[in-house]
C-alpha cells in the first residue's frame, strides 16, 4: 500500500500540493486525471523518491514493493547500444542476479570440495529462484515480443539505438518498464507517442497485467478499459473516487456542488466575522471576543473548490455561413511526391453539406496528405478536388502548436488570418474560444498545448470557414476539452473532415467513415462502431456465422478450425496484405530517395555559401534553403508513418 500523509510540495512561488493525504491499495488500477500542470506528475516523482514532499510523508507499507516507472523523458543509452540491448537492460535486479549466478557456477566447476560444492549449489539454487521469480529466463522471449506489439520489425533488434526517432525511443523506453513485471506499475501519457494499432496492443498487454497500475493519461479509450479507481489532482488537492472514469465524471459534479455549498458558508463566516473584528478592534469591552474571532479565522483551513466540474472548457464556434449541398467532390484524384510512386490514385466520391467524416486508415495511407489536399495547402497529382459553391475551407493541423511563431500576440496569430479584423472583431472572436481581456496581447510562446489548439481554431474561424479539416485536433487537449470540443462540433451544422487517432472523439463526432486502404478510398454512410462491424464481417465471415447464431438463441457451437484451416486462414491474410506491404516498401524507397537528394543539395548550398572567392546571391540561396529544410519536414514526417506502418504489419 502507498500513503500520501498531509504531503505538501512547492515550486518557486505556486503551492503544487497542499497536506495531500489519500492511499493506493495493492492491484488497484488507478487512473490519474486533472487539468495539465496540476501535479500528476509530481505525484509520481514523490512515489519514486526523485522528489521529497516538504512537508508530510509518503509512507510504503510493509515490504516496498519494485517499481516500474515510464518517464516523458528517455534513460541513458550507451554509445554501443543497439535496440535489444538497451530493451534488456530494463532490470538492475535480474542483471546482478545473472552476474551472480554466472560467478558462482564458475566457482561450482573449480571447487573439489563436496561440502563447499553443495553449499554453492544450495546459493545458486536460492538465486535461480529468484531470477525465475522475477522473469529472468523469458526475458528475451518477452522484450521481443513487446517490441513487435508496438511496432518494431525482427530486423530493428540489432540497429543502433541511436539511430532511432524520438518517438520510436520512447517506445523502447515502454517495453523497458513493462517487460520488468513490477509490483507497480506507473506509465504517464503512455499513448503519447504511439499510433493506433500500438495503443490496441498496449491496452490488451495492460489489462493482463497483475499489479497495481497508476495510469496518468487524456485517452479516455484507456481510461475506460483499464482503471476501477480515479485519482483527481487539481487545486493542490488529490480527490479519491472509488470508480472508472464514468464514474468520476458524474461523481465528480456532485462532490462540486457540494464543496461550492461549503465554501460560500464559509466565506459568509469568514465575512461576519471579519466585519466584527473591524468594528470592534479598538473597543476594550469586546477585545476577547475579537481576539477569539481572530484566533478561530487564523485556525480556519480554506476550502479549495476545484475547477467546474460540468465546465468542459470555454469553445463557441461561429456563426455558419450558407453553401452549395455539396461540400466537396473528388474526381479520379491522385497524389505523388515524386511523380512516380503514388500516395493514393483514382479517388472518386462526394461528401455532402453537413456530413461530418472522419477518415480512418493506417499510418502512412495518406490522410495527412489528402486533408491537404481539400483544405488547399496542396495540390493533387492528376484529377480533381473541387469545393462545392461557396465552401470555404478551414484548417488546423496536428503541427499547428510547434509551428505557431512563440513571439506574435494572439491579436497577430488571427490577423495573420484576415488583416482586414478590427481590434475589436479580433477580441471578440477570441472570447469565443476563452481568451478574454487582456488575453489578446499575450505571446502564443506561453500558452498551454490546449490554448494553442484553442488560437488554431480562432485563427481558422477568422476566415469565416463552413467546411472544417480537422488534422488531430484533440492531441493536446485534456480530457474537459476534447468534450468541450465534441460538444461544439456535434451542434455545428457545416460540413468537416476529420483525421483523428481518438478512438472515443471519432465515435462521438463522425456520422460518416471514409476509410483508405490500399484499393483505395470508400466512404461508408455511418458511424464509427457500425464501420468497424462490418470491417470485421468482412475479414471474417466465421465471426459473423457465430455471432448470428448466438443472437437466435442457438445452442450449437462452431467447430474448432482444424491445423490446416488454420494455415490456409494465415495465408489467406498473407495474401491480403502483400499489395500494401508492396506499396509501403516504395514509398519508404521514394521518400529516401527524395530525402537524400535533398541534403544532397543542402550541403552543396552550405559549401557555396562558405565560399569567399565566389560571387554569391545569398537571398537566392537562403530562399532555396528554407524551401529545402520545409519540404524535408514533411518527407521526414511521411516516411515515419510509411515506415512505422510498414514495420508494424511486417512483424505481424
Amino acid at each position: 500500500m502507498i500513503s500520501f500523509q498531509n504531503v505538501s510540495i512547492h515550486f518557486g512561488t505556486q503551492d503544487v500540493l497542499r497536506d495531500v493525504s489519500f492511499k493506493i491499495n495493492p492491484r488497484e488500477r488507478v487512473g490519474i486525471v486533472g487539468p495539465n500542470g496540476a501535479g500528476k506528475s509530481t505525484v509520481f516523482h514523490l512515489i519514486t523518491g526523485e522528489l521529497s514532499p516538504e512537508k508530510g510523508d509518503v509512507v510504503f507499507e510493509g515490504a516496498k514493493p519494485s517499481i516500474g516507472h515510464l518517464h516523458q523523458q528517455l534513460s541513458k543509452w550507451d554509445e554501443g547500444d543497439t535496440l535489444l540491448s538497451y530493451t534488456m537492460r530494463s532490470s538492475k535486479k535480474i542483471k546482478e542476479l545473472e552476474e551472480q549466478i554466472t560467478a558462482i557456477e564458475a566457482q561450482i566447476s573449480q571447487t573439489e570440495d563436496k561440502q563447499e560444492r553443495t553449499r554453492l549449489l544450495n546459493q545458486v539454487g536460492r538465486l535461480q529462484t529468484e531470477f525465475e521469480h522475477l522473469g529472468g529466463y523469458d526475458l528475451e522471449t518477452r522484450v521481443k515480443e513487446a517490441l513487435g506489439g508496438l511496432g518494431f520489425h525482427t530486423s530493428d533488434f540489432d540497429r543502433p539505438f541511436s539511430e532511432f526517432s524520438g518517438g520510436w525511443k520512447m517506445r523502447a523506453e515502454m517495453v523497458r518498464t513493462l517487460v520488468i513485471k513490477p509490483d507497480v506499475l506507473m506509465l504517464d501519457e503512455p499513448s503519447n507517442y504511439l499510433d493506433l494499432p500500438a495503443v490496441e496492443w498496449m491496452q490488451r498487454f495492460l489489462k493482463e497485467y497483475q499489479g497495481t497500475l497508476l495510469l496518468i493519461s487524456h485517452d479516455r479509450f484507456l481510461l475506460r478499459t483499464l482503471t476501477n479507481v480515479t485519482l483527481e489532482i487539481d487545486g493542490q488537492t488529490a480527490t479519491r473516487y472509488n470508480g472508472g472514469l464514468d464514474y468520476y465524471m458524474e461523481e465528480r459534479v456532485r462532490r462540486y456542488e457540494t464543496l461550492l455549498a461549503a465554501k460560500r458558508n464559509q466565506d459568509r463566516i469568514i465575512e461576519q466575522n471579519q466585519r466584527f473584528i473591524d468594528t470592534y478592534r479598538y473597543t476594550a469591552s469586546k477585545a476577547p471576543q475579537v481576539q477569539s474571532r481572530v484566533k478561530m479565522l487564523e485556525k480556519m483551513e480554506p476550502i479549495i473548490v476545484p475547477r467546474q466540474a460540468s465546465e468542459n472548457g470555454k469553445l463557441r464556434l461561429p456563426e455558419f455561413h450558407h453553401c452549395g449541398t455539396t461540400a466537396l467532390t473528388v474526381k479520379d484524384a491522385g497524389f505523388s511526391y515524386d511523380g512516380e510512386n503514388f500516395v493514393f490514385r483514382n479517388i472518386s466520391f462526394d461528401i455532402g453539406r453537413g456530413e461530418r467524416v472522419a477518415v480512418v486508415g493506417f499510418n502512412g495511407m495518406g490522410k495527412t496528405t489528402f486533408s491537404r489536399l481539400v483544405s488547399g495547402g496542396a495540390t493533387p497529382t492528376e484529377g480533381e478536388v473541387i469545393l462545392g459553391h461557396k465552401v470555404v475551407p478551414g484548417y488546423v493541423s496536428q503541427d499547428f502548436a510547434e509551428t505557431i511563431p512563440p513571439e506574435r500576440s494572439l491579436m497577430n496569430v488571427v490577423k495573420l488570418a484576415d488583416d482586414t479584423l478590427s481590434e475589436n472583431q479580433c477580441r471578440t472572436l477570441l472570447g469565443s474560444f476563452g481568451f478574454s481581456g487582456d488575453d489578446a496581447f499575450k505571446t502564443a510562446g506561453v500558452l498551454s498545448g490546449g490554448e494553442k489548439i484553442r488560437l488554431a481554431f480562432a485563427r481558422m474561424f477568422a476566415q469565416k470557414p463552413n467546411f472544417l479539416v480537422l488534422d488531430e485536433p484533440t492531441t493536446h487537449l485534456d480530457i474537459n476539452g476534447r468534450r468541450a470540443l465534441e460538444e461544439e462540433l456535434k451542434e455545428y451544422p457545416g460540413s468537416m473532415l476529420v483525421v483523428s487517432h481518438d478512438v472515443e472523439f471519432v465515435r462521438n463526432i463522425a456520422t460518416t467513415i471514409l476509410s483508405i486502404t490500399e484499393s483505395g478510398f470508400t466512404k461508408y454512410q455511418c458511424g464509427y462502431d457500425d464501420f468497424r462491424a462490418m470491417e470485421a464481417k468482412a475479414r471474417g465471415e466465421a465471426v459473423a456465422v457465430a455471432d448470428a447464431s448466438a443472437s437466435t438463441g442457438a445452442e450449437q457451437k462452431a467447430a474448432p478450425l482444424s491445423q490446416k484451416e488454420k494455415r490456409k486462414l494465415r495465408a489467406e491474410e498473407r495474401e491480403k496484405k502483400a499489395p500494401l506491404l508492396r506499396s509501403l516498401r516504395r514509398r519508404v524507397e521514394a521518400t529516401e530517395a527524395r530525402i537524400a537528394v535533398l541534403e544532397q543539395e543542402q550541403s552543396e548550398l552550405v559549401a557555396a555559401m562558405s565560399d569567399a572567392s565566389a560571387n554569391i546571391d545569398y537571398a537566392t540561396i537562403n530562399r532555396r534553403m528554407s524551401e529545402i529544410q520545409a519540404e524535408l519536414e514533411t518527407l521526414n514526417t511521411l516516411w515515419e508513418q510509411a515506415a512505422s506502418e510498414l514495420a508494424f504489419l511486417e512483424a505481424e
